[in-house]
């Protein structure tokens, strides 16, 4: 078996990269904030978010294939191409429903980082299998480096880009993503050796370099522009709630005739923002406040409101107001609480006759949920 010469255009080796970085950024962004949004608007973006993470892993690899140099005429069957990108769009979209349509918890957030890296691994290959007069030798080692890196590097990347979802951990969630799409890649591509094939085998019509840069030119382009707008609007910060300055009292100097009394103290109530209209809600009438990410969700009965406190400064502040902490991402309030089910090391609150879910009670603040319900 003869294996062919190879050599590589480092331009377009630059270039792929470039595309792979401009693609998780702008996945990655389109995602941010979607709890704030309405159930069509997320389905929207998480799609948009998928098309953009999946198109830029298809991306990247042709245009690296592009900068393949052999020294003979070689093609890709079509249809097995744009099979290529419709799995890694589907196999993304997958991932991102679980992340934003489901409890985000560190098993959901590794499952989808392990299902994006599967998501490359089967664009890979299945695009190398479109190539047409000349075939693909892999190697065992190849093979499973590349799955390593791919599942790995996903994974780190999901759990840096969800953890806080901070414009600082978007980036390096982008340059981790980055980095695993590019690794599998060159690194499955190094072990990879080509040999010569006579005939073609088509499953759909064949297609020449020239073509392929052509959509691949088209797609790099879209991903570019989505990368800009998303670059224009990422770091602009979000308008802030217009703050009402407390009137200055006139300083009454005591008499003998005159009595002057303190102004009644204003009770705490909970800024929860809806349409552009901040409402004042009664802790009193919370059963319990969640975190996701920066931001809270304050759930009454008959609601779910958005409050832009981070979940410290609402532990903070409602400490007083008799709420406890069951959880990093949990404060509830044990006066709404209709029964405890104590699950071995940890447990959950329930609430009565509502549609309200439950709320898990850490193994840590088991003693203080515990005494709060007088347990």
């Amino acid at each position: 078996m003869e294996y062919l010469d190879v050599s590589y255009n480092n331009a377009l080796i630059v270039a792929s990269i470039v595309i792979a970085i401009a693609a998780g950024f702008t996945g990655l962004s389109l995602s941010k904030d979607l709890s704030q949004q309405s159930v069509s608007r997320r389905k929207v973006s998480v799609a948009a978010s998928a098309i953009a993470l999946g198109g830029g892993i298809w991306s990247m690899h042709f245009v690296a294939m592009l900068g393949i140099q052999m020294p003979i005429l070689f093609y890709y069957d079509a249809a097995i191409t744009l099979a290529s990108a419709l799995l890694a769009i589907l196999i993304v979209g997958t991932a991102l429903l679980l992340l934003h349509f489901r409890e985000r918890t560190p098993t959901t957030v590794s499952v989808a980082g392990a299902i994006v890296g599967c998501g490359i691994l089967a664009m890979h290959y299945v695009g190398m299998a479109g190539l047409q007069l000349c075939r693909a030798v892999y190697t065992p080692f190849g093979i499973f480096l590349s799955v390593i890196s791919a599942i790995v590097l996903c994974i780190a990347a999901f759990w840096i880009a969800y953890g806080q979802r901070t414009n600082r951990s978007i980036l390096l969630g982008t340059l981790c993503f980055a980095f695993a799409v590019c690794t599998v890649h060159f690194v499955a591509t190094a072990s990879t050796r080509f040999i010569e094939v006579s005939a073609l085998h088509e499953f759909g019509p064949v297609m020449s370099n020239e073509t392929l840069a052509l959509g691949v030119i088209l797609t790099s382009f879209v991903i570019l522009g989505a990368f800009l707008w998303m670059g224009v609007t990422f770091f602009v910060p979000p308008a802030s709630t217009p703050v009402t300055p407390l009137p200055i009292l006139d300083t009454v100097e005591p008499t003998s005739d005159k009595v002057v009394s303190n102004p009644a103290p204003i009770s705490l109530r909970i800024p929860c923002e809806r349409n552009g209209v901040t409402h004042l809600v009664d802790p009193a009438l919370v059963a319990f406040v969640r975190a996701e990410g920066h931001y809270t969700y304050v759930y009454t009965n008959s609601a779910q409101h958005f409050c832009a406190w981070p979940i410290n400064e609402a532990a903070k502040r409602l400490t007083g107001a008799g709420f406890v902490r069951t959880h990093r991402s949990y404060l509830v309030n044990p006066t709404q609480v209709d029964h405890f089910e104590r699950l071995k090391d940890n447990g959950v609150c329930h609430f009565a006759g509502t549609d309200l879910p439950p709320v898990p009670v850490s193994r840590s603040n088991m003693k203080l949920v515990r005494e709060a319900l007088g347990l």
